[in-house]
């Protein structure tokens, strides 16, 4: 995915949680929770609704590095560029406890 996929795919989660928001109001470098009043439950739904549909878990520890469109982006670019990697790495397990 590019980042304006992706920027997209977040713009939507956070209007599906908070559908009074337009979107042509998110400012990509604030955050969230401030330009939106969103409480941990909106920002938990949020965090939900990312992981439906791109498939990636952020954990609660790295809640941090998504509390801006700008950085949910980076951080969830990262995440599946790692995750394409891993995929086309082909790597096996052949020859050890686990590949037997």
């Amino acid at each position: 995915m590019t980042p304006a996929e992706i920027q997209t795919v977040v713009i939507g989660a956070l209007t599906r949680i908070a559908p009074e928001v337009p979107p042509a109001s998110i400012q990509p470098g604030v955050p969230l929770r401030e330009q939106f009043d969103l409480d941990s439950v909106d920002f938990l739904n949020f965090m939900v609704a990312l992981h439906e549909r791109l498939g990636i878990e952020v954990p609660e520890a790295d809640y941090a590095q998504v509390a801006t469109v700008d950085r949910a982006v980076a951080y969830l670019a990262a995440k599946l560029a790692a995750r394409a990697a891993a995929a086309s790495g082909g790597t096996t397990m052949v020859g050890t406890e686990r590949g037997r």
